[in-house]
């Protein structure tokens, strides 16, 4: 099989009509269009088709991946990103979904958990109490895996990993920690990066109080030496497998690398629910 991503020199080839990419890839115009049909037309596929984007839309049955990628091209070029951020896109999303060495093992058991039991795919959260970009990407997931494109598909899986350089990333941390003990880690995590800029020791038994426990308990279950432990216990873990910041994501113990935003992370697990089914399927076509 042909190396994934690598550009093939040469004149890009201009796709007709007649291949339709997707929606937003038929819209674009002059100098955008000239840029995504080159793009599409000389980075290879890393699965489900051996040939480049461009030439796998042509075939029938058109690989899926083939229409995700494509798409995922146009939305970067329409939102004015350059050729080698493009690539260094694609080449990054590659590495996460079929890099070498084998998946890493992560142990569930102490983590909440959210999502179907049986989903395809898991995902495991290394993050920060006090990431501000924790703050806002972890809430936009958990909602696509309670109510949205990502139900019945995925699983989230949460392990705290206080960051040094994050103020009060200690305090918050035992916090989220004691909620876990508490079985309330789920609303009290999004309660707390809901306001995440009203941080005060005061105001997470507030937050406490909001998701319905109890504050007294809640600070008692803070200061137990066993909430710390378990806390360590999960930083430790983080290190083991090579976190250095927060967010960072692991897809069926898979490390992602690929770029940290809300469309990219949700259409990169989308891809792995599909592509487990795709599997499933061939090993049982019956």
């Amino acid at each position: 099989m042909k190396r994934c991503l690598i550009p093939i020199l040469g004149v890009a080839l201009w796709i007709s009509p007649a291949h339709a990419q997707t929606p937003l890839c038929d819209e674009l115009k002059g100098g955008h269009r000239t840029l995504a049909n080159t793009i599409l037309a000389s980075e290879y596929l890393y699965d489900c088709c051996d040939d480049t984007i461009s030439a796998c839309l042509a075939q029938e049955p058109v690989c899926s991946l083939a229409r995700r990628l494509a798409h995922n091209v146009c939305r970067r070029v329409a939102a004015g990103q350059d050729e080698a951020q493009i690539r260094r896109a694609l080449s990054r999303r590659a590495r996460s979904m079929v890099g070498g060495g084998a998946p890493m093992e992560i142990d569930l058991e102490a983590a909440p958990v959210l999502g179907l039991e049986d989903a395809p795919v898991t995902v495991v959260i290394y993050a920060c109490a006090r990431c501000p970009f924790c703050s806002r990407l972890i809430p936009e997931l958990v909602d696509a895996v309670v109510g949205g494109e990502l139900q019945d598909h995925v699983r989230v899986a949460f392990r705290i990993f206080p960051i040094r350089g994050h103020d009060n990333s200690t305090p918050a941390g035992l916090a989220f920690q004691a909620a876990v003990e508490m079985d309330a880690f789920w609303p009290f995590m999004l309660e707390a990066y809901r306001h995440f800029d009203g941080w005060s020791l005061e105001a997470q038994l507030q937050w406490a109080t909001t998701v319905g426990l109890e504050p007294e308990d809640f600070k008692a279950r803070m200061a137990d030496p066993a909430t710390r432990a378990a806390l360590v216990a999960s930083k430790k873990e983080g290190l083991v497998n090579g976190v250095e910041a927060t967010p960072t994501f692991f897809i069926n113990g898979r490390r992602w690398v690929g770029d940290l935003e809300k469309d990219e992370l949700l259409d990169a697990l989308e891809e792995a629910a599909a592509n487990t089914d795709r599997r499933e399927a061939a090993r049982n076509p019956g």
